[in-house]
């Protein structure tokens, strides 16, 4: 596996355990349908939360969400809109992206934006 897939599982499972400890509640991680996949599936305060998870290491070439385009976020409502199917889900649900972001001494940070899009 290249060198970037490995920091992107990791940065998503970093996502993952961050957002656990702010009270979310780890449902699935990498989800595929089709062509899609979705980073992590949360529950969060009655909500379902896919989250769209984007490792940096700097800010240099812009932030995380700048990342996520109109083609990605298509494919993430596509396998979203499944994944309810299948698990007949009848509340609300949330999209939001996490951007994890590793300095230059390597401390990792996250940025979390909440229903990002939709």
């Amino acid at each position: 596996m290249a060198e970037h897939n490995d920091s992107g599982r990791k940065a998503e499972t970093l996502a993952a355990e961050w957002l656990q400890g702010k009270g979310y509640e780890l449902i699935a991680q990498n989800y595929r349908y089709k062509h899609a996949e979705i980073d992590l599936i949360l529950k969060h305060k009655g909500l379902l939360v896919f989250v769209e998870v984007k490792f940096r290491s700097g800010t240099g070439f812009g932030y995380a969400e700048e990342f996520v385009d109109y083609a990605k976020k298509k494919l993430l409502v596509k396998a979203a809109d499944q994944y309810i199917y299948e698990t007949d889900w009848h509340n609300d649900i949330r999209f939001d992206i996490v951007g994890v972001y590793k300095d230059r001494s390597g401390t990792i940070n996250f940025r979390h934006f909440e229903d990002a899009f939709y």
